[in-house]
């Protein structure tokens, strides 16, 4: 319980830090990553963001197209700016690198803000609550997230590689030598090992951990999270991009529109 408490301050912290970077924005001589040319041979700006497509419901593909509460909430700001949007999909841990490479505009994929990306980029206001939750067989020994940090404990756990699951169980399970954390570059990846019995549970979002619940029988979520998180967009330090969009979410909450996406995709239980 002592680390869980760990986690709950962390994010306690994370969400202070994000409430800081509402009101900061900064100007360069930055453009868009790219362009492309519209009807009638006008230039029309388009924004590129950076996600990694393996996170229902916020992004993954149906037909060939990425899409989701994140994919419609960034072409909604993309309307809103007059850009044309474009999103790539990428490994997790290429996701920070990109935009702060100026390869991409901003990112959204279940972003949480830490220290750790503070570093590299920026970030908007929070769009969405989440929480990391604890997926196990359902006839596993671990029954709740107590069980991870109990004397003794010697579990091995999944998460997706770069995502704050895996910067957590690093330090409240690895570096206190209560386990071992086995890292995957694919949530999907992590899911089968655990299915194959290789590891003992696995720790992701709670939105995406019922999709793959629904589709891999013997797979349970247990009942206590293991941290709650806020969601929010990066962009690159001091990006002439960070005001306008933020100040374009901060309208699609106000007016409903983001609660009307997140609701299309999550069912209130």
């Amino acid at each position: 319980m002592k680390k869980y408490l760990k986690g709950i301050l962390a994010t306690t912290m994370v969400l202070s830090m994000t409430a800081a970077l509402a009101g900061c924005s900064g100007t360069t001589s930055e453009t868009p990553a790219s362009d492309e040319t519209a009807e009638g041979g006008e230039t029309k700006d388009t924004l590129i963001m950076a996600t990694s497509a393996d996170f229902p419901p916020y992004e993954y593909y149906e037909n060939q197209e990425i899409v989701g509460i994140d994919a419609e909430i960034v072409k909604a700001i993309g309307e809103k700016l007059g850009y044309e949007v474009v999103i790539e999909d990428m490994n997790f841990d290429s996701i920070i690198s990109a935009v702060a490479s100026g390869k991409a505009d901003l990112a959204m994929a279940g972003l949480t803000v830490s220290e750790e990306r503070l570093q590299s980029v920026d970030f908007t206001d929070s769009y969405a609550t989440s929480q990391q939750v604890i997926i196990v067989k359902e006839d596993s020994p671990i029954t709740t997230v107590d069980d991870l940090f109990a004397e003794g404990a010697n579990h091995t756990v999944g998460v997706q590689t770069a995502t704050t699951g895996d910067i957590y169980t690093t330090d409240d399970i690895e570096a206190a030598g209560l386990g071992t954390v086995e890292r995957y570059t694919k949530a999907t990846d992590a899911i089968a090992a655990l299915t194959a019995g290789k590891i003992d549970c696995v720790i992701i979002d709670s939105e995406p951990a019922k999709s793959y619940v629904a589709a891999n029988e013997g797979l349970k979520i247990l009942d206590t999270e293991y941290v709650t998180e806020e969601y929010a967009i990066a962009l690159a330090k001091d990006s002439e991009l960070t005001e306008p969009v933020n100040t374009a979410l901060q309208e699609l909450i106000a007016d409903g529109t983001v609660q009307s996406i997140i609701d299309k995709y999550i069912t209130a239980e």
